[in-house]
């Protein structure tokens, strides 16, 4: 069992990585901060293992308390439904409209991405895990999620190609 500071300690240094990564999968603010308070009050009954990265082992944790609630919630079709529906920027508003427009199309363009890719996408590029790390997260083996990645930012590539065409002098 954790002391009150230990998952302060934890909440702190992973909180808003984890509760990013709820929201990229369950498109709703509200219920990743529902799910993130319950893998803060498992983490205090149940501690914390011995682990090699407290970060790969949070992540994994918070992917299986996802998928478990996306199970009792919904069936797996209903909720790409809802995920599509619902879109959650990945960027802030900007007041600039330039920047604005880059971001609506980057967000675009993620959005286009399967969600095994998405997922490991945002992992990488925004939570900054390695390979190993994600692997660990999500169950997967090390090559697929380095596959899944690779094939995240060839689709990336290809479908920004045109804006990067468009913003080089």
């Amino acid at each position: 069992m954790l002391t009150a500071r230990q998952i302060s300690e934890l909440y702190d240094a992973h909180a808003a990585g984890l509760f990013h990564y709820i929201v990229g999968i369950l498109k709703s603010e509200a219920e990743a901060k529902d799910l993130l308070q319950e893998l803060f009050l498992k983490l205090q009954h149940q501690g914390l293992p011995s682990v090699e990265s407290e970060r790969a082992w949070l992540t994994r944790l918070a992917h299986n308390m996802t998928l478990d609630w996306l199970r009792r919630h919904y069936s797996r079709r209903s909720a790409e439904e809802r995920s599509a529906s619902e879109p959650q920027p990945l960027f802030q508003s900007e007041a600039d409209p330039d920047t604005a427009e880059f971001a609506l199309r980057v967000q675009a363009a993620l959005d286009e991405l399967p969600p095994e890719q998405r997922s490991v996408a945002h992992l990488k590029l925004w939570q900054g895990l390695t390979f190993e790390e994600i692997a660990a997260s999500q169950g997967i083996p090390l090559n697929t999620a380095a596959s899944r990645y690779r094939y995240a930012i060839e689709k990336l590539r290809t479908l920004l190609r045109p804006l990067y065409d468009e913003i080089q002098p």
